[in-house]
């Protein structure tokens, strides 16, 4: 991956990130951007990626 697309998937899951954390319980903002990026890597739609990223830091809480 080159500089451009990786700063642009940062954005993205900036804005993606900003309603999940305004009503998750405290968290590293890391956990999420990470799995949602694996997501986004693996072909996931960005929806599709919050989601999975939300998934995965309910898995995180147990």
């Amino acid at each position: 991956m080159d500089i451009p697309t990786l700063t642009e998937l940062l954005r993205e899951t900036e804005e993606h990130h900003g309603p999940y954390e305004a009503s998750a319980p405290k968290h590293h903002w890391s956990d999420w951007y990470a799995a949602y990026i694996v997501a986004r890597e693996n072909g996931r739609a960005p929806d599709e990626a919050a989601d999975d990223a939300a998934l995965h830091m309910e898995t995180l809480r147990r």
